[in-house]
């Protein structure tokens, strides 16, 4: 039902991470309800990209409160992801009977649902024509995984960011700096920072208004726990 593997399921077993309610004689392992909860939250949490070892901390230390709060945020993403390709959906349907109709489509249908990026033209003036260009030249060498990993890797982050932030990790334990390392790989699908522009990044995450608001969600502190994490990853692992 879970589309996870027998050998995945016996993996999980083995490390500790998800244990079968009983095991019968013959090697048969049988999951019941709770188990089956648990690796609904083990697959979130993969999802959300962390690490086997960082789920297994998260699990074994969060409350009841702090897990519906996570189940109650990804849902939230969820929801608004599938709301955005219904309407990219029925724009590409209504094109696809407009052409064959021969009919002409009022222009301003023809890109309903489409993402747009509401920080360009800032982003053209506070860094000039140059580096927005060179930003979408490395996007058309994408390849699919790219495309996919910047499409819902920053959400993932948030998410991740905010189910450790839950667990009070500190910012520097290598289950935090795991997360930072996908924003970092994500945010480098488009630019690459140094060490002083990662920092900067982070900082404008909290200085912002509207990167606070898109991040956390109404929390402020996931935001500032992002900008800190940021800062360590910045001081050890770049120049």
């Amino acid at each position: 039902m879970s589309n996870v593997t027998s050998r995945t399921l016996r993996h999980y077993d083995a490390v500790g991470l998800l244990a079968p309610a009983r095991v019968a004689d013959n090697g048969r392992r049988y999951y019941e309800r709770e188990q089956l909860l648990r690796l609904q939250q083990i697959l979130l949490l993969r999802d959300l990209g962390l690490g086997l070892g960082a789920i297994a901390e998260v699990l074994e230390r969060q409350s009841r409160r702090s897990t519906v709060e996570v189940l109650r945020r990804h849902r939230g993403w969820l929801l608004e992801e599938r709301n955005r390709l219904a309407r990219l959906a029925r724009t590409v349907e209504a094109t696809i009977e407009n052409i064959e109709k021969g009919e002409e489509m009022a222009a301003e249908k023809l890109f309903e649902g489409f993402e747009h990026n509401p920080y360009e033209a800032e982003a053209r003036e506070r860094w000039g024509d140059e580096a927005v260009d060179a930003s979408y030249r490395r996007m058309q060498g994408w390849t699919e995984a790219d495309a996919e990993k910047a499409r819902t890797g920053y959400p993932r982050v948030h998410e991740g960011m905010a189910a450790l932030h839950a667990e009070g990790v500190a910012v520097d334990d290598p289950r935090v700096q795991e997360v930072v390392q996908l924003h970092y790989e994500i945010t480098s699908l488009f630019w690459t920072p140094n060490a002083e522009a990662y920092r900067n990044l982070g900082r404008m995450y909290v200085d912002d208004e509207r990167f606070r608001r898109n991040i956390g969600g109404g929390d402020d502190a996931v935001v500032e726990y992002l900008r800190d994490a940021m800062a360590v990853y910045a001081d050890t692992r770049l120049s």
